[in-house]
């Protein structure tokens, strides 16, 4: 490696500690000089070990690769498990990602075999406007061949300035041919909300995929308003899934339902002062009754918006415990266009509920994958004076677990046979769709469609009986109908076919007129509170 390289890492080692002590220490607290001249020491002594194995270890060293994933990593781990470094890849990712767009040509991909396969062309953008379709296979871009090549150097390839193009050459089922797109790259927005529509005659459906988008709360009002909210009889707000981001995009929603003045979240740590977040702008009178939908995958941001409702009974809590990560990452950029995200702070709900979970004394995959046993360790009371519970996320005003699959579910979810995957060999939908059936929106899965069904399990050696098939024929008829839709009229399509049916969704607009009562109920106390005139103590 070239001695400036060498020095240009031994300059970000310097800043990344530099940046650890800053907001260990931050603006209220100094550092002593014994704190000083010890982080000196460490210092010294870390560029002194990766000086020496540069030059002396076995074989030539990846520097790069042993800061970026070796120490720094290894560091922040002992720390918590979310404070996290970027390397220049990931950090240009995450600030592309919270512009909230790009210029491309707006699919997702993964990979199938040597191949990047196509996963799904985002609604409205130029690839699903060309009739680009889930599982067509990438053969080559401009010409040049994409077997072999990594989905991230596919997204390369795809990406480029607005109004350029670039032809996309796709292997599809049913086609003796490779078929040779043209598109136009254009402004991709990543639309926090992906799904918004009537679920039912005046109950109302919002999808909120995640927090990390500067547009956010902008796609939420634009959703709001698509559903008219103010004369809907319910709302229903699916969060589940929804992994965070930013903390003012939460605080931006949650003023959408809340009182004006309400408080959503607070936050402070050791080296920061309390500070608090309030709605703004308030509901503006809009008190349509709300059901807010959480699961296992709901974390950060999404806690922050869930815990805010329920404290202040604005709506009922529906579905599952959630990930209880409440800690507060500042992100600092350093140099070598990298970044580390340092947990500063820990968020507190307004009735003072801690939102993180314990992950001391646990390994970082249980702590990730294997949040079995709910253990809340504080109860709180909301406005209204319901019990809620803290320190392990946020417990469900209703608890509603998620349809496990049964074994012929699970073969048939395990061999991708309704999807194009990562990694599937072949899905019926691309299959069913090489036949060239004609596809409108009253499609339904007749007998004929499920007799293709039944051919094409056996084409892939997939075993079923008919006590199989009748006993999932209703989950059956809803996958492939769904897929279908998905593939020939777009995402959210495809997704509304699906919700319909969702036992979770069900049970949200089941307890629509419970979080009415709820909501009117809180409103009462409140007011009676304030009306009581307070006195002087002697």
């Amino acid at each position: 490696m070239k001695p400036k390289r060498n020095r240009a890492l031994l300059t970000l080692a310097v800043l990344f500690f530099s940046a650890v002590l800053g907001v260990l220490y931050g603006p209220s607290l100094r550092a002593t000089p014994a704190d000083t001249s010890d982080l000196q020491d460490h210092i010294k002594d870390f560029t002194t070990v990766l000086s020496m194995v540069q030059q002396n270890y076995a074989v030539p060293v990846d520097t790069d690769k042993a800061l970026y994933e070796g120490a720094i990593p290894a560091m922040l781990r002992v720390l918590d498990p979310h404070s996290t470094f970027f390397d220049p890849r990931q950090y240009a990712l995450i600030r592309e990602g919270q512009r909230g767009k790009y210029y491309g040509v707006g699919m997702t991909i993964g990979v199938r075999e040597n191949y990047t396969v196509v996963l799904a062309p985002m609604p409205g953008s130029p690839a699903s406007k060309a009739g680009i379709r889930p599982g067509d296979i990438i053969h080559s871009i401009d010409g040049k061949s994409a077997e072999g090549l990594t989905t991230s150097e596919v997204a390369d390839l795809l990406k480029g300035p607005k109004g350029t193009t670039v032809h996309a050459t796709m292997v599809r089922e049913g086609e003796s041919a490779p078929i040779t797109f043209t598109l136009t790259r254009d402004e991709i927005p990543r639309h926090a909300v992906d799904v918004a529509f009537l679920a039912r005659p005046g109950i109302g459906y919002i999808r909120l995929t995640g927090f990390e988008s500067e547009e956010t709360d902008t796609d939420m009002a634009a959703a709001l308003k698509e559903l008219d909210v103010a004369k809907l009889d319910g709302l229903v707000l699916d969060l589940r899934g929804n992994p965070g981001g930013l903390l003012d995009k939460a605080v931006g929603v949650a003023d959408m339902f809340l009182d004006k003045n309400q408080i959503i979240v607070s936050h402070h740590g050791r080296a920061s002062e309390e500070r608090r977040y309030y709605a703004v702008h308030g509901n503006r009178g809009v008190q349509v009754p709300l059901v807010v939908l959480v699961n296992g995958g709901s974390a950060s941001a999404s806690e922050i918006l869930s815990g805010a409702i329920q404290d202040h009974d604005r709506g009922l809590v529906v579905g599952e415990q959630t990930f209880g990560k409440g800690l507060v990452q500042s992100v600092t950029p350093l140099s070598e266009n990298t970044g580390l995200a340092l947990t500063t702070a820990r968020y507190y709900t307004p009735s003072g509920r801690l939102i993180q979970r314990d992950y001391k004394d646990i390994s970082l995959y249980n702590y990730l994958y294997n949040h079995k046993n709910p253990q809340p360790t504080e109860v709180k009371l909301t406005d209204s004076g319901r019990q809620v519970f803290g320190g392990d996320g946020i417990t469900p005003d209703v608890m509603v677990a998620e349809p496990k699959p049964d074994d012929f579910q699970e073969q048939l979810l395990r061999r991708d046979v309704f999807f194009p995957f990562e990694g599937s060999v072949g899905n019926f939908t691309t299959y069913f769709l090489g036949t060239k059936p004609q596809i409108t929106k009253d499609f339904e899965v007749n007998d004929t469609v499920l007799a293709a069904f039944r051919a094409f399990l056996q084409k892939q050696s997939v075993s079923f009986t008919d006590a199989d098939i009748a006993a999932n024929l209703d989950w059956i008829k809803r996958q492939i109908k769904k897929e279908v839709f998905t593939s020939v009229f777009g995402l959210p399509t495809g997704d509304q076919v699906d919700l319909q049916d969702d036992p979770q969704v069900q049970k949200a607009i089941e307890t629509l007129p419970q979080a009415r009562a709820l909501y009117e109920n809180a409103r009462r106390v409140l007011a009676q509170r304030e009306s009581v005139p307070s006195f002087p103590q002697p």
